[in-house]
């Protein structure tokens, strides 16, 4: 039973389970019907319709539509019908642009959008409620746009003026009015449907009337005098409320008397005030009554006449140094001679420490500058009324100081340089002028700015005129220009050629020996020197000496330190280059004396050799011819006849050793024990060739000589013994 309840189970879940479908989602289009431009109260369908291919069975379809980006409406379904999304009496609010996406298991496509435009607004309703008030009251007002939606401001008129603005997502607002003066005011209001990026704005409603009634309240200003006030003159005023719907408080002062921005007083229902006037006084005074928004106001315009002018302090002279004489003088340029003498107005100046005395002449006052800065202010007086003028900043001058002079850079021998000359005290701008010896060069410098020098640009062909320049300073017209003191300076002579010298001789440079390469200039220190070789980049040596001359030392040479050598100086002038120098290293002495000495020997041995040869070869032919001179004769011709025969030479050593008698050649004597042994070196077998001539004998046991004598038929060297090695 287990496998065939297994095998069923298999065979329900094979038939129950849903086989994955294929499809493609071709496109998807947008429509707007019944046009994309429609007045208002059109019916509007938005359609999306999706082109599905590769599948026959419904899908699950979730349709999605947006507006401007927005999501509007959502739907699913398993229907291949279009998905439809009306728009019933389509609005201005309506307005955008539209499009739709489809999602199949996953799988989204979009539309490309569409816009719809949909015109017409309804023109709008206003109410209020009420037609008449008072100042300072409110009114509700109700502006309606009929069967609009969306987000929409409503904006309200009076007569032309707007005078309130509300936003809104309805299309009905209310709002209070409030107006603060008295009249006829004709209302209105539109309203504009917002639709992004756009608005639409509507036809104006209809008109209302509202009448405003004044409240029977008034201010009153009185001012004594009105007219010819003078200052110094008195002025009364008084701020008074009247009227029967005045209700007063004891809480808040709600009068107030001005004159511009200056609170002159303030009271509930009365305001009294005082003053003596001055030129600056006239304008106008105000009387103000607030009341929540209803002000009550009331003017009047008062002008002074000026009794003297303010003050105005002048220096003479306009520039001065310290302790120089300085004038202050304090003056009013107009009077009001109809109420007021020149002579009546005094002067003062401040501060009181400046110690300026006063003069005969009026506002005049004297002293002598300080050495500081001042600021000064001068105060007229005349019938109780005083003025005080603009300050004026007196910063006294200071007399330069006695220049420095110096250089700012290095000063090179036929090169321009800067020379800067610059006073540590002094009032600007300060002339700075060049002189050479006392004779002034035509070279003048104006500063304008504090701590900065003045600067002149000189050449010098000799060291020794550094000195002569000199420089002074003035700021002060009046006074003799301080001189400075004389320019010190290290004037740097440009260096020279330089000269390589070679220690030893370039002739006598030998290996081992002690080799120095002198580098010297003519010029000022300090001096860099630096040795090259050609052929290499590097430098050899390198020194900075405050000497001219300086060398470069190779303890001992060697074949490897020939080549081509220079030397460079600089210092900080300029830079310069020797001319090349060539060394050859020669053989040391005891190397050319070994050589002679090996050679010397070498011959020596080899004449020594042949002279021990040649005396051995010597010594041999005499032997020979001793032993030759004992033969007979016919040994001797037969000897004399062998060497003159072609045979090679041959070379007889006598050795004594038993050997039977010869019968043929040799006939020996019966009783004797002499024998013969030759030795013969053959031409082809030895390098030295032997005389056959030379035969040495020896005899035993016996004391005759042998003779023997060569058979007429046998060969004249038959009788010879064989040589051998």
């Amino acid at each position: 039973m287990g496998p065939l309840l297994l095998l069923t189970s298999t065979l329900l879940f094979s038939c129950g389970r849903a086989e994955p479908q294929s499809f493609t989602i071709r496109e998807i289009v947008l429509s707007i019907e019944p046009n994309t431009e429609v007045a208002r109260d059109t019916n509007v369908t938005v359609r999306c319709k999706a082109s599905i291919a590769g599948s026959e069975h419904s899908l699950s379809r979730a349709y999605t539509i947006y507006k401007d980006g927005i999501l509007v409406y959502t739907k699913t379904t398993s229907s291949s019908e279009d998905l439809v999304y009306p728009l019933y009496q389509a609005r201005v609010s309506n307005t955008g642009k539209y499009k739709c996406e489809i999602d199949i298991e996953g799988r989204k496509s979009t539309s490309d959008p569409k816009k719809l435009t949909v015109t017409g607004l309804s023109v709008p309703v206003l109410h209020i409620n009420k037609g008449v008030l008072r100042e300072g009251e409110e009114v509700a007002a109700t502006c309606t746009a009929p069967e609009e939606n969306g987000s929409i401001i409503f904006y309200f008129y009076a007569d032309a003026e707007e005078i309130r603005e509300a936003r809104v997502n309805s299309n009905t607002v209310e709002v209070s009015l409030r107006f603060t003066s008295a009249g006829i005011r004709k209302l209105r209001c539109d309203y504009a449907v917002l639709v992004t990026p756009d608005s639409f704005k509507s036809k104006e409603s209809n008109n209302v009337t509202v009448s405003v009634r004044e409240l029977r309240i008034v201010t009153v200003l009185e001012i004594s005098p009105e007219d010819d006030v003078y200052e110094g003159d008195m002025l009364s005023i008084s701020c008074t409320v009247i009227g029967s719907e005045y209700r007063s408080t004891a809480v808040n002062d709600n009068l107030f008397l001005l004159q511009g921005n200056n609170l002159l007083g303030h009271g509930q229902t009365k305001i009294n005030h005082t003053m003596i006037v001055l030129a600056k006084h006239s304008g106008d005074f105000e009387c103000r009554l607030d009341m929540g928004n209803i002000a009550k106001v009331s003017t009047k315009t008062v002008s002074v006449t000026e009794l003297f002018s303010e003050p105005t302090l002048t220096m003479s002279p306009p520039e001065v140094f310290y302790e120089d004489k300085i004038n202050l003088t304090c003056k009013s340029q107009r009077y009001a001679s109809e109420r007021l003498r020149r002579e009546e107005v005094t002067y003062s100046i401040e501060p009181l420490e400046s110690r300026l005395s006063t003069q005969r002449e009026v506002g005049v006052f004297t002293g002598k500058a300080p050495p500081y800065s001042l600021n000064y202010t001068c105060t007229a007086r005349a019938k109780g009324i005083s003025k005080s003028s603009n300050t004026l900043i007196v910063r006294p001058k200071v007399t330069v100081s006695m220049p420095k002079i110096w250089v700012s850079e290095n000063v090179i021998l036929g090169k321009p340089f800067k020379v800067l000359c610059h006073s540590e005290r002094g009032s600007l701008p300060i002339h700075y002028s060049l002189l050479r010896g006392y004779d002034e060069l035509n070279k003048t410098v104006t500063v304008q700015q504090p701590g900065e020098p003045a600067q002149f640009t000189i050449t010098i062909h000799q060291p020794k005129d550094i000195v002569l320049y000199m420089c002074d300073a003035r700021n002060n017209p009046r006074r003799e220009a301080f001189l400075s003191k004389r320019l010190v300076a290290t004037v740097i002579v440009p260096l020279s050629e330089p000269w390589l010298t070679v220690v030893p001789d370039l002739a006598n440079i030998a290996e081992g020996d002690r080799l120095y390469l002198i580098c010297s200039v003519k010029g000022t220190p300090p001096i860099t020197f630096k040795w090259y070789r050609h052929g290499n980049p590097q430098t050899l040596f390198s020194n900075i000496t405050n000497l001219n001359i300086y060398d470069y030392q190779v303890p001992g040479v060697g074949s490897q330190h020939s080549g081509n050598y220079y030397c460079e100086a600089s210092n900080n002038a300029n830079k310069v280059r020797s001319h090349t120098v060539t060394i050859e290293v020669l053989m040391a002495m005891w190397k050319k004396g070994m050589i002679v000495a090996s050679c010397l020997l070498v011959v020596a041995v080899l004449v020594l050799l042949c002279v021990l040869r040649f005396r051995a070869k010597r010594g041999r032919v005499d032997r020979a011819a001793s032993v030759w001179s004992e033969r007979p004769a016919d040994a001797a011709n037969e000897e004399e006849s062998s060497a003159a025969s072609t045979e090679p030479d041959v070379e007889y050593t006598e050795v004594v050793h038993p050997q039977p008698a010869d019968p043929v050649k040799v006939p020996l004597k019966k009783g004797t024990d002499t024998v013969y042994s030759e030795l013969q070196t053959s031409a082809h077998d030895a390098v030295d060739h032997h005389d056959y001539g030379a035969v040495e004998y020896a005899e035993f046991n016996g004391d005759q000589p042998v003779n023997f004598h060569a058979h007429p038929d046998v060969d004249s060297h038959q009788h010879l013994p064989v040589p051998v090695d």
